[in-house]
């Protein structure tokens, strides 16, 4: 098969690291890919909204098959694109269609299906300019702290936890009439805030069966100990030590089968993955988002405990078969941290010459924002290089995984040294 894979980062060089490994494969192409996807497969100059640019590629490259990687193109409706082009509608696409992806786009949307499916989530209100007074009076009835969601994609800084009231009643102001976040924020959800501990789920579905992948916990703070700015990812660990079978028999019955069945409900096509954020309080799960493709840095510790060839796995959804395959998940912890550009999340600098990468023999580099320039890899983004690890359990993974970096270096060069310090 020749596949596509849009997109640029961590996420996509995992995915095109293992597809790689299939027998299956003849050629893979990556649009527009990184000087790591470069290793495995050919890089395409082409954004990933360029949905012409697109076209043109799947059908010059005899393209049998697009896996898209971030939610942009799906949000923007890219599946519906190939479905209703005649050159292009027999060409699978691994991700929902635009009305399903509406779960990512729209935070609104996504907790108004989590209710009408009883799954369990936060209790919330939305708000516009228009009705900016009942948000006051909504923050006022409840207790610190205050969580403030921007309806719609902000490149995954759309979301504000304040502790002081009048600083959040400022904050909905400033979101709403100021336009913080453009249009992303015309509208707000406020929801009560839930104290516990994170984790994400994936489930991979062909709009009728599914199968739920390996868990895994991602940490999004600049800083030790989970403080300062968030990012889109510092570090990430899987399996999660608490989700054990029990608890892990509730997240399947209360949140995992409803929303696959809502979805089908609803009416909302959907062949990809379902990243399902979730906050356990006491021993109970809680629905904190929904995301409509693989999480970034979790792609890259969830696909390399997936022992099944993964191209037979893409084209058992495409053919709504996913219920005949039997999903091999490697015993084995996997670990990862993110080497990021200093002053990242923050403004911070391209084009340094990474070193040492090639050295490592322990771990796996999935390179995020890397470039090719004058033949020698250089930064292209804050977020550079996740450094995965097996392991007997996570702290034994996370000891290869810095082990690993202490060989590589670019100047400026930053990453968390306490990724799984919570567990």
């Amino acid at each position: 098969m020749n596949i596509l894979i849009l997109g640029s980062g961590g996420r996509e060089h995992a995915i095109a690291w293992k597809l790689a490994q299939s027998p299956k494969l003849s050629n893979l192409f990556i649009a527009p890919g990184n000087a790591g996807t470069a290793s495995v497969g050919t890089n395409i100059s082409a954004g990933v909204n360029d949905f012409d640019k697109i076209k043109e590629i799947v059908l010059s490259k005899d393209i049998d098959m697009v896996i898209v990687g971030p939610e942009d193109p799906l949000v923007n409706g890219i599946h519906d694109f190939f479905l209703n082009d005649a050159e292009l509608k027999d060409v699978p696409v691994i991700g929902p269609q635009k009305a399903a992806a509406t779960l990512e786009g729209s935070k609104e949307f996504a907790k108004e299906f989590l209710i009408r499916h009883n799954i369990p989530t936060a209790a919330y209100q939305s708000f516009t300019s228009e009705s900016l007074e009942a948000g006051y009076a909504f923050l006022d009835s409840l207790k610190p702290p205050y969580v403030l969601k921007a309806d719609g994609l902000a490149a995954g800084k759309g979301v504000v936890i304040l502790n002081d009231l009048q600083e959040a009643k400022d904050e909905l102001k400033t979101m709403l009439v100021d336009e913080k976040f453009g249009a992303a924020s015309t509208t707000v959800v406020i929801e009560e805030f839930l104290s516990g501990i994170e984790l994400s789920v994936f489930v991979l579905t062909d709009g009728k069966g599914y199968k739920v992948l390996p868990t895994a916990k991602d940490y999004k703070r600049i800083g030790e100990g989970d403080t300062g700015l968030n990012t889109g990812g510092m570090g990430a660990i899987s399996p999660v030590p608490f989700a054990d079978k029990a608890f892990m028999g509730k997240i399947h019955d209360r949140v995992v089968k409803p929303t696959v069945e809502g979805l089908k409900k609803d009416n909302l096509p959907y062949k990809g993955f379902i990243f399902i954020g979730l906050i356990k309080i006491g021993d109970d799960p809680f629905v904190i988002e929904y995301n409509v493709r693989m999480g970034d840095p979790e792609t890259e510790v969830v696909i390399p405990r997936i022992k099944t060839d993964l191209v037979t796995v893409f084209q058992a959804v495409a053919d709504q078969k996913l219920d005949s395959i039997d999903l091999e998940i490697d015993e084995r912890t996997a670990s990862t941290v993110m080497l990021v550009s200093g002053g990242y999340p923050e403004a911070y600098e391209k084009g340094k010459e990474i070193m040492g990468f090639e050295n490592i023999g322990d771990s796996i580099v999935f390179h995020a924002g890397t470039d090719l320039k004058d033949g020698k890899v250089v930064t292209n983004g804050g977020r550079v290089m996740a450094i995965t690890s097996y392991g007997d359990n996570f702290n034994q993974a996370l000891q290869t995984s810095y082990q690993s970096i202490d060989k590589i270096c670019f100047e400026k060069m930053n990453f968390r040294k306490d990724i799984g310090f919570d567990l």
